[in-house]
């Protein structure tokens, strides 16, 4: 869902592999998912393997650039399933960059279309440095104050899926676009500068380089392992309302894939109870199917942080319409290249 630099190895695996080989289906994601050393990615991938015979060869890169790939491969596609977050996954299906696909548990999942599906249910979130700071931020307000002058920093909406969902967040707690780009060209004077990847600000918050930063639930739990010293947090707003932006990685086959019939397969199989069940104890996610419920302390902890929370989610299709308008304003209110 964060920006991350394309992942080289798999890139040259891709290249330098047969040419489509039957036994092969090829997934261009954002990141978050393949991340550690038992990530759900590498246990569903490895299990689907030795399932089916069929090798997954991954394509990792941040949740726009990955649905730019896919179109600058349109006329020869490469890929047979995308991975990627709203709004991005909605403009790859309003430009047919995907196919046609319901899968089998498509009727226990909300939110599933004819084009694509929720996979790994995930929420915006907020860290800051728990030893730094007595408290967390308690409002959007707070984070205006001097004392987070270039220790504040936040993902570049457009390149970044957590760095659009920021901007999404502040329409919904300002209340509209207009007083939402006020607060950011005025959270601007404490901003450290732009930043493709979100993942990478968790270590700078962590080592006291910032105080504040964006990321996603999912990653954070995951994170906080190696980072002892963040703490996830959402501001409220003037109503004194802390809410989650819902920011699901969804799932769809490619138009025109090379191994149709293969990407179908994974996708079920991803889809399917065992990986579900998974979904929260190897990646701290949670589950998109509504008849899975895990009982691993993932799961719990992932669900205790999110009470007292209001999650959202906006008109997706309206988002993907008007998001280069947007991304444009956004530039404009914050002077940012």
């Amino acid at each position: 869902m964060k920006l991350s630099h394309l992942a080289l190895l798999s890139a040259l695996a891709v290249a330098s592999s047969p040419v489509w080989a039957d036994s092969v289906v090829t997934v261009y994601s954002a990141d978050g998912l393949h991340d550690g050393e038992n990530s759900w990615y590498q246990a569903e991938f490895a299990a689907f393997t030795q399932a089916t015979g069929i090798k997954v060869q991954y394509v990792e890169s941040g949740s726009g650039a990955i649905v730019e790939r896919l179109a600058k491969e349109r006329s020869n596609p490469q890929a047979d399933v995308l991975v990627t977050v709203p709004p991005f996954i909605q403009r790859a299906a309003s430009n047919d960059l995907l196919a046609d696909f319901k899968p089998d548990a498509a009727a226990q999942i909300p939110g599933a279309t004819a084009r694509y599906v929720p996979l790994v249910n995930n929420y915006l979130s907020f860290i800051y440095n728990r030893k730094l700071l007595k408290s967390a931020p308690a409002s959007w307000q707070d984070l205006l104050d001097n004392r987070f002058k270039n220790k504040l920093q936040y993902s570049t909406p457009g390149q970044a899926g957590d760095g659009t969902a920021v901007m999404l967040q502040a329409f919904h707690s300002f209340g509209g676009k207009p007083a939402a780009f006020d607060y950011l060209g005025k959270l601007q004077a404490n901003n450290v500068g732009p930043s493709a990847s979100t993942g990478k600000l968790t270590a700078l918050v962590n080592k006291g380089e910032l105080y504040v930063a964006n990321g996603d639930l999912q990653m954070n739990l995951s994170q906080m392992k190696q980072n002892p010293n963040i703490q996830i947090f959402w501001p409220a707003d003037a109503q004194g309302e802390r809410s989650a932006l819902a920011l699901p990685y969804v799932i769809g086959l490619v138009q025109n894939a090379p191994q149709s019939e293969n990407g179908k397969k994974l996708i079920n199989f991803l889809l399917d109870n065992a990986a579900q069940m998974q979904v929260s104890s190897l990646a701290w996610g949670m589950p998109v199917r509504r008849d899975i419920t895990p009982d691993d302390s993932n799961y719990q902890q992932a669900t205790a942080a999110l009470q007292g929370v209001k999650v959202w989610q906006p008109d997706w299709n309206e988002v993907a319409n008007s998001l280069s308008t947007d991304i444009a304003q956004w530039h404009n209110v914050t002077d940012s290249e």
